[in-house]
């Protein structure tokens, strides 16, 4: 069995994969960019990287494996080791490790792993169905050089306008000065009035408002009403994260793993036979991964080395 479609099946949901005793392969989201050189546009993508000192096993690429494959868990970890070892006896003789549509490694001189990736794949979900594309320049100092042609070609004539003079127009404008002078002699005087009676009238309504102020009392006739709070209850948030303590072929060995993890207060419950007629034992669910990797860890740490993550909704 080869692992590499797998590896590649998951770089499009996760960010991180890791090949248990091998490495991660990491995925980091890379915007649209703009070559100027070539005129091309490359749409957004994920670019693919490789740790070599994340070798712990999260359960991820093992749990894939079994339901993709509809085996168990324990024999998906036995092929991905298997794997992993012919890849370290490929590096012992020098040999070029290709994974499909991910990349290539190779030992370097200082036998550190250097990874090349593919550039062919986009695993950008987003991105699915954009391709890189050459879009023409646009030679815009052709056009500027046109215009700048006809602006030269280009001759203005002044055609000179000639009026009739009216004699009515003089009049008109002696009685327009007339209106002006009387006007602005007027008009302060009007002005003057205007602010007077206003510095009144704004007088007595400062009275009047100061005494509503001291007479005032506040009364709420109708108060808002109480906001109630509803919570949603633990049944309705999804917990899709669950740590596996076992699967077990007999029913009364899961009741007494189940019996045991209680008395040591986790929050043990089994769940349903899985396809092959096993009855798996769970430590407890979470709503998000890192709260399971994180109870995982304190598992591993504590009690139980090989407990490992499951990825389902129940």
């Amino acid at each position: 069995m080869k692992i590499e479609l797998y590896i590649a099946q998951l770089l499009y949901r996760y960010q991180c994969v890791t090949v248990p005793g091998f490495g991660a392969f990491l995925t980091e989201i890379q915007s649209a960019k703009l070559n100027e050189s070539t005129n091309s546009f490359s749409p957004p993508k994920k670019m693919i990287a490789f740790n070599a000192n994340l070798k712990n096993n999260d359960g991820l690429l093992a749990n894939h494996i079994a339901l993709a494959e509809k085996t168990s868990y324990e024999y998906a970890v036995s092929k991905i080791q298997y794997e992993v070892f012919n890849w370290k006896k490929a590096f012992e003789e020098n040999e070029l490790i290709s994974i499909k549509n991910v990349g290539d490694l190779r030992l370097n001189a200082d036998k550190n792993i250097v990874f090349t990736p593919y550039d062919q794949t986009n695993y950008l979900t987003s991105s699915f169905g954009l391709a890189p594309f050459v879009s023409p320049l646009v030679k815009r100092e052709i056009f500027e050089k046109e215009v700048e042609a006809i602006e030269e070609k280009a001759t203005i004539t002044m055609v000179p306008e000639t009026r009739t003079a009216n004699p009515y127009l003089k009049y008109a404008a002696i009685f327009v000065i007339g209106l002006g002078l009387a006007g602005s002699v007027g008009y302060p005087m009007y002005q003057n009035q205007i602010a007077s009676e206003t510095i009144l009238v704004e007088t007595a309504v400062q009275k009047q408002v100061q005494n509503k102020i001291q007479q005032a009392t506040f009364f709420i006739e109708s108060p808002v009403p109480a906001v109630t709070l509803t919570l949603k209850s633990d049944k309705e948030i999804k917990m899709p994260y669950h740590i596996m303590a076992g699967v077990y072929r007999e029913e009364k060995n899961a009741n007494k793993t189940l019996r045991i993890l209680n008395r040591l207060g986790y929050n043990a419950k089994r769940i349903a036979p899985n396809k092959n007629g096993y009855f798996p034992v769970l430590y407890g669910s979470y709503a998000t991964f890192a709260e399971a990797e994180k109870a995982k860890k304190e598992i591993n740490e504590k009690h139980n080395p090989e407990a490992w993550i499951l990825i389902q909704s129940l």
